[in-house]
């Protein structure tokens, strides 16, 4: 299969590009700087969809970058880098004269709404809360087709863990250090996913037929709180992890709207995932923290 994958160039963008590689099939990257086996987004502005048989977009912005202040030139920069690169692909799918048989879009668990009590699964209501679920709803409204020539599917992520990158970068020095902790309370669900899985999933749509509509890009253990992973960080790297991250510095760094995300969580079950006969290789959190740090 020949694919084509949208800010291939990152942490998920590689680890999938590596599996599709070693499953046989053919990659080319859509990224702002030329190189071998890419092509820009000037490029694809211009000329159209290269001939493909499914497209993928992982482009977006880091919105968790602390050395970025959180104001409206930034939110401008979060949106942008998602809507546009998102309706590029969408335009040129709907005028290639051959369409891709697949077209797949990673957007965020931060569609359904925080909370200590209600469990979401893909048919669950959100998206019209805040920015984040709101930048979610117009993400999957960009990326919609009209017609059905192309299969469409969108993976709704959770945090993402793997080696390299990803929430554990930020993580590990505090916590090999001994310093590390629960955010907040750490009552908040922290609904997580190994890389492995992610790019699994994404595989595992673009191969499968049958596969489209929405899916929840968490692992089953849906019920992790933040405590939980802190716990379980820290056994992992056999540290203590009990010194807690007040709220008031995670709002201070990453300012307030923002700090929700680290502070707040959901309870997200990969319900439709798993009926799509999707196998996990990391389905719960000890194992999953092991590869990542080993």
């Amino acid at each position: 299969m020949r694919v084509l994958v949208g800010g291939g160039t990152g942490f998920i963008g590689t680890a999938l590009t590596q599996l599709l590689k070693a499953r046989g099939h053919e990659v080319t990257l859509v990224s702002r700087k030329p190189g071998p086996g890419r092509i820009t987004w000037d490029e694809l502005s211009a000329s159209g969809l290269p001939p493909c048989d499914a497209t993928v977009n992982l482009a977006g912005e880091n919105i968790l970058n602390p050395l970025r202040r959180w104001n409206e030139a930034f939110q401008k920069e979060v949106l942008r880098s998602r809507l546009e690169t998102t309706r590029l692909l969408a335009r040129a799918i709907t005028k290639a004269p051959q369409p891709p048989q697949a077209w797949v879009l990673v957007t965020g668990v931060a569609y359904y709404q925080p909370s200590l009590t209600a469990e979401y699964d893909e048919d669950s209501p959100g998206g019209d809360f805040d920015f984040f679920s709101n930048l979610v709803t117009k993400w999957e409204a960009a990326a919609r087709l009209p017609g059905d020539a192309t299969r469409q599917v969108v993976v709704r992520s959770g945090v993402v863990l793997g080696r390299g990158g990803g929430a554990i970068g930020h993580m590990l020095l505090p916590f090999r250090l001994g310093l590390g902790g629960p955010i907040g309370s750490g009552q908040q669900f922290f609904p997580w996913i190994h890389i492995g899985d992610l790019a699994g999933i994404l595989v595992h749509a673009l191969e499968e037929s049958s596969v489209q509509g929405i899916l929840n890009g968490v692992a089953p253990a849906s019920t992790t709180t933040n405590a939980e992973f802190a716990q379980a960080l820290g056994t992992a790297l056999g540290r203590p992890a009990f010194i807690p991250l007040p709220s008031t510095i995670v709002q201070a760094v990453f300012g307030q709207e923002r700090a929700i995300m680290l502070l707040e969580g959901q309870k997200v079950a990969p319900r439709r995932t798993l009926a799509t006969g999707y196998q996990y290789s990391f389905p719960e959190l000890g194992a999953a923290l092991e590869e990542v740090i080993a």
